[in-house]
């Protein structure tokens, strides 16, 4: 105290009893700066042994203002500071209220300054700008005085921390609601509101999580097969174990009051938080402490739980989607999606090399579906995935398209054999036993370049090659595969282009002679393509990929109109005795409009529908042979003749042959290029009375010699077309040829 100053001392006064009700929290703690050792010890005397809103008092203290900021800038909590106004300068006080402020930022600190005589008090703009709480002259803080003024600030300083912890627990729920929305899985979510509400109250994340479903509550309150889905600690043994795997009675008892009351339960060490979903899902969250839940904790507590309401609907939402995006429910399956993540993993671990990926197609399912309808086909699907989970439990199974199925696992397990075996006993649908066959793909992960799309990719290279050679056969990926599909699909983008152009697909027209008048009697349309390059492509290569990829579509309505405006101008040249033959591939025939297509072609012309034939071949029997006679005989109907073309190449059959409603049978050139060797020649011998016996006209292909002529002539072959009558040919030199040609006299 500087000299001249008033003595401090107090007068008798009653005083708060002492001994009052203390809670157990730590003391406050009040530091006094003076520089006078009495005033320390008179304010120390005078508030000893007294609590102050229920706690205790402790002080601290510190004789100069340099002292005072290193006491400041050490201790925490200092809820409190006496402040002598002049010390060592008269501005001493002063100096330290501003770098407590300024440069400690100790905000809710409150200070209290107090000064020997009036004279001496701060201005008043001095306090209010140094955020100074209260002034006192030291002759006025008598006993009750300094407690008054001292409750006062500290009332003062639990509110701003409060206030301050409000803030800061808002800030943690936020950031805790957020950090537990971005999880995924509701496994997840449980873990991260564990941490989350450890965080909240400041104690080791020591809790689980306990899930119940609608029905559940819903049986007069009670709890009954509850599901731990996520735990940490020393629990973290009992994810996804039974409820009665708790061995704590006070544990499961909390958690089955919380669930069942539908309510929080706050006891003196543990916090049981109840949140539930819109559509009624029902999680109760058990967190053990140490200490006691402090009301302030508690108050957030019951603020996150409001949010985890909501996010675990949305997390129900999002797993329920992510569940759609995942799986296929008709057949209890992870899906395509699904497959492509299982296949992204694998090519990236270390077992790559000793995987392989297959995928299988149900052969002819489509006609399964049409004869039997859709509700057969899919229990046939059912079927069929339950016996490759059960066949194939090491791999992962998936269904990656319509009647497709994919198998990833190791390669001596993915076999040909592996898989023809489980498909060797019928499946048993409708107390009906129905037998399958399936065309198979597999790549070896160690022959994958890139990701598990290009996986998926390379199988089904290899599976379009098993189907090219029928039913019932398997393929395995190679390069030399993946080339010839490459070079193929670099061919149906140039032949698009082609069409598009417009000048370089064209037809040709290959006559056809009566062996018995020598009469041209019908001319074949063929189509050509010319490339950029002005090299002409052969059929043989760019109709199969046309037919692959419905190009042969627009290209055969082309060609049907194309050769019906040549045949109608031929007509209108006096050549009318003439028939038009146009191929049609099964996939146009397989078209619901193809009838239509064929009306409008012939109405938008003055040609009689029988000068029109279309060639199919017998592949067509594929399509099921009911359908296509019905489309046959609706094309006879209409005057147009049909013939069967390449015979004896493809799914030869006299049962499917007497039953298509056929007009002329055609002999692939392939039996005519024999008929000069007495012994290869027998199987034209027998066609030829084969399709008379049948009621059909015969016609030989590919005729290049007199003597096979000739030959054709004695069998009583009706008809020829060949390189020996004429090469095919465009429609502008068609009209020539035929002004000039004259029966051959032999």
């Amino acid at each position: 105290m500087s000299e001249g100053e008033g003595q401090f001392v107090f007068a008798d006064e009653k005083l708060p009893k002492r001994g009052a009700p203390m809670t157990s929290q730590p003391p406050w703690r009040i530091l006094v700066v003076d520089d006078d050792a009495d005033v320390h010890e008179a304010t120390r005397f005078a508030l000893k042994g007294i609590p102050i809103l229920g706690r205790p008092v402790e002080f601290l203290h510190a004789h100069s203002g340099a002292e005072a900021l290193a006491v400041l800038r050490r201790e925490q909590d200092i809820a409190v500071l006496l402040l002598d106004v002049v010390m060592e300068t008269p501005d001493a006080g002063l100096r330290i209220v501003s770098a407590i402020r300024e440069e400690l930022q100790l905000t809710n600190l409150r200070i209290v300054l107090r000064t020997g005589q009036p004279g001496q008090a701060p201005e008043m703009d001095a306090i209010s700008r140094y955020d100074i709480n209260d002034y006192k002259t030291k002759n006025e803080l008598t006993r009750n005085k300094l407690f008054t003024t001292i409750t006062a600030a500290l009332r003062s300083y639990e509110q701003l921390r409060r206030l301050d912890a409000s803030r800061r627990g808002l800030e943690k729920v936020i950031a805790a609601s957020n950090d537990v929305m971005t999880r995924s899985g509701l496994r997840s979510f449980a873990e991260g509101i564990i941490l989350q509400i450890a965080s909240l109250i400041g104690v080791p994340p020591e809790g689980l999580v306990c899930a119940s479903t609608p029905q559940q509550l819903a049986q007069n309150g009670s709890v009954a097969d509850v599901e731990i889905i996520a735990a940490a600690g020393r629990f973290s043994g009992l994810t996804d174990k039974p409820f009665d795997n708790i061995d704590e009675p006070r544990i499961t008892t909390a958690l089955r009051h919380s669930l069942s009351e539908r309510r929080n339960l706050i006891e003196a060490h543990s916090v049981t938080l109840f949140f539930e979903t819109q559509d009624q899902h029902a999680y109760a969250v058990f967190v053990d402490s140490n200490e006691p839940i402090h009301e302030l904790d508690q108050s957030l507590l019951h603020m996150f739980c409001t949010n985890m309401s909501l996010c675990a609907q949305n997390i129900r939402l999002v797993s329920a989607l992510r569940d759609q995006a995942y799986f296929d429910r008709l057949v209890s399956l992870p899906n395509r999606s699904a497959m492509l993540r299982e296949l992204d993993r694998a090519i990236d671990s270390a077992g790559r090399n000793e995987q392989a990926l297959a995928l299988v197609d149900i052969d002819q399912f489509s006609a399964v579906n049409d004869l039997l309808g859709h509700p057969y086909g899919d229990q046939l699907l059912r079927a069929i995935a339950q016996r490759l989970s059960k066949e194939f439990p090491g791999c992962f199974v998936a269904r990656v398209s319509g009647d497709v199925f994919g198998l990833l696992g190791r390669c001596e397990h993915l076999t040909p054999e592996a898989i023809g075996r489980l498909f060797s006993t019928p499946f048993n649908i409708d107390q009906v036993d129905h037998p399958l066959t399936v065309s198979t793909g597999i790549v070896h992960l160690r022959d994958v370049q890139g990701s598990g799309s290009d996986g998926i990719q390379n199988a089904y290279i290899a599976l379009k090659r098993a189907k090219t050679a029928g039913l019932d056969h398997h393929a395995y990926y190679s390069e030399s595969i993946a080339n010839e599909t490459h070079d193929r699909n670099r061919m149906r983008i140039a032949l698009h282009r082609a069409l598009a152009k417009g000048d370089q697909l064209y037809p040709v027209f290959q006559p056809q002679l009566d062996l018995l008048s020598g009469r041209v009697v019908g001319l074949e349309a063929l189509t050509r393509w010319r490339g950029d390059n002005g090299a002409h492509v052969s059929p043989d290569r760019f109709i199969p990929v046309a037919e692959q990829t419905a190009l042969i579509l627009p290209i055969g309505e082309w060609i049907l109109r194309r050769s019906i405006s040549v045949l109608e101008s031929l007509h209108q040249h006096g050549h009318t005795g003439l028939r038009m033959s146009v191929n049609v591939s099964s996939v146009q025939l397989r078209q619901p409009n193809f009838l239509s297509i064929l009306d409008h072609a012939l109405d938008g012309s003055s040609i009689r529908p029988e000068c029109l034939e279309l060639e199919i071949t017998e592949s067509v029997a594929a399509l099921g042979i009911n359908q296509v006679r019905t489309l046959l005989e609706a094309i006879r109907a209409r005057g147009v003749s049909i013939a069967i073309d390449d015979f004896g190449t493809g799914f030869s059959s006299l049962s499917y042959l007497h039953r298509l409603p056929a007009n002329r049978l055609k002999i692939d050139r392939s039996f005519i290029h024999t008929l000069e060797h007495a012994q290869s020649g027998r199987i034209a011998e027998m066609i030829v009375p084969l399709g008379h016996q049948l009621g059909m006209k015969v016609l030989a292909e590919g005729v290049e010699t007199a003597s096979q002529r000739d030959r054709l002539r004695a069998l009583g072959c009706d008809e020829m077309q060949g390189y020996l009558l004429a090469r095919p040919m465009v429609a502008d030199d068609l009209a020539a040829w035929l002004d000039a040609y004259r029966p051959n006299a032999d």
